[in-house]
């Protein structure tokens, strides 16, 4: 019995592929292995949840997440130093986080406490650090709602009713999330640029972490 039970944890071991797409996406190897690593996810869960996507209809947001991601990464890899392409990544990447809102809240609430602390945190960060290095009234206003939509999503994650492993799986992935864009904010509209080269580790993590915590939900989830 103990071996049957064990067996479920299988669909975990497929990790493996978001990771080595992650790899040579980070190596250079194309767009392609960037995008795969959404695209696998979104792929799993369509896979794993194909007979239950109506008793679960949250994981739509989390693939509407992934897709958008992916646009929004397209927009920022070949932007070429075009403001408007930043601002289109920023306003695909603000839908993608709203799909993470949506599923958080789905199956909780947020932690006021942790999102006021975040706020506090990242709206100074963004008049001391970011808005003196933006001249457009645009690019700022982007910007910063995408500051604030993406501290009211690692607080929903915080806040969520999920089992102990899928939810602090899923806040990891979450706060990956942040840390690739603090981390991005730094290199945009900074001179602090010498963590750059964790900016797509932390994003592909951020996507591996959130369809683990998915695919661990559903395993918990099977009697």
């Amino acid at each position: 019995m103990k071996i049957v039970k064990n067996t479920k944890y299988w669909p975990l071991l497929l990790m493996i592929l978001p990771c080595v797409f992650g790899w040579l996406g980070y190596t250079g190897h194309g767009f392609i292995f960037k995008a795969a690593v959404a695209g696998s996810g979104i792929l799993f869960l369509l896979f794993f949840y194909r007979k239950s996507l109506w008793t679960f209809p949250d994981v739509w947001f989390i693939i509407a997440a992934f897709a958008f991601s992916i646009v929004g990464d397209w927009f920022l890899s070949t932007r070429h130093g075009s403001s408007l392409r930043f601002i289109y990544g920023i306003f695909f990447f603000f839908i993608a986080h709203a799909g993470y809102l949506c599923y958080s809240l789905w199956n909780g609430r947020i932690n006021w406490i942790l999102t006021i602390l975040l706020l506090a945190v990242y709206l100074v960060f963004f008049v001391l650090c970011l808005y003196p290095s933006i001249k457009e009234t645009t690019f700022m206003i982007a910007v910063l709602l995408y500051l604030i939509i993406s501290c009211f999503s690692l607080g929903a994650a915080v806040g969520t009713r999920l089992k102990p492993s899928p939810k602090w799986v899923y806040f990891f992935g979450i706060s990956m999330v942040l840390f690739s864009d603090t981390i991005i904010a730094f290199r945009e509209f900074t001179e602090f640029r010498e963590y750059s080269f964790l900016i797509l580790p932390t994003y592909y993590l951020a996507q591996i972490g959130v369809t683990m915590s998915l695919l661990l939900n559903k395993i918990i989830d099977v009697k």
